[in-house]
C-alpha cells in the first residue's frame, strides 16, 4: 500500500524498505515511510471491526 491511500483492514502495517511498523485502523491513510516506498499488511487486527 502507498503513503497516503486508505487501509483496506486495520493492522500493523510494515515499510517494505525498513522502518518501524504502525498501527492503521481500516480507512485511515498509511503514513509515509522513513526510506520510502509503500508498507505491507504484517499483522491484520484479529476483531471483527477491521474486516
Amino acid at each position: 500500500m502507498n503513503p497516503g491511500t486508505p487501509a483496506p483492514k486495520s493492522g500493523q502495517y510494515k515499510p517494505t524498505k525498513g522502518g518501524p511498523e504502525v498501527t492503521v485502523p481500516k480507512g485511515h491513510r498509511i503514513p509515509p515511510t522513513p526510506n520510502g516506498g509503500p508498507s505491507k499488511l504484517v499483522d491484520p487486527t484479529k476483531n471483527k471491526s477491521g474486516k
